[in-house]
């Protein structure tokens, strides 16, 4: 079975419980939960003005195709009260896949490897605590290697 990794982060509400709880309904419905990251706080990206995130990473071992996949996080964010008002905007659940195997893909709903990746410093942080040894199949670098050459400057505070 494929292993996906995935990136959770909330900003609204008791983040922590959002994310503990999140992680069970995602075992409940998407697969074996293989690892799970800290917790890791950091400022509001793209949309600053709002609460800090906090993120947290997960691979997780699915018999879902990557669209399924998709439709189970999304269901777990609607559970946890997830509204798309503005792109980039607080909310309750994100859930974003970030790996799925070493699978590339690009279609209208669905980008594999997670297109901003490599930027995204409160994405790799958590990502390579639990697998940084992964390889980034578009890019043939690790995750550990993405996280050292990553521009982003937002501070990523192990809580």
């Amino acid at each position: 079975m494929p292993t996906a990794y995935l990136l959770l982060g909330s900003n609204l509400g008791n983040r922590a419980t959002i994310l503990l709880e999140a992680v069970r309904q995602l075992e409940a419905s998407a697969g074996v939960v293989l690892a799970v990251s800290g917790l890791y706080e950091t400022a509001a990206w793209g949309l600053e003005d709002q609460p800090a995130f906090l993120n947290q990473a997960v691979s997780i071992r699915t018999s879902l195709t990557p669209n399924q996949l998709l439709t189970a996080c999304q269901a777990v964010e609607q559970q946890a009260g997830r509204e798309r008002l503005v792109r980039w905007g607080a909310r309750t659940l994100d859930v974003d896949i970030l790996l799925y195997d070493t699978l590339v893909l690009d279609t209208p709903q669905l980008q594999l490897p997670h297109p901003r990746l490599p930027g995204r410093r409160f994405a790799l942080v958590p990502l390579a605590e639990i697998a940084a040894h992964v390889l980034h199949p578009a890019l043939d670098r690790t995750v550990a290697m993405l996280l050292a050459t990553c521009p982003d400057p937002l501070e990523v505070q192990r809580i």
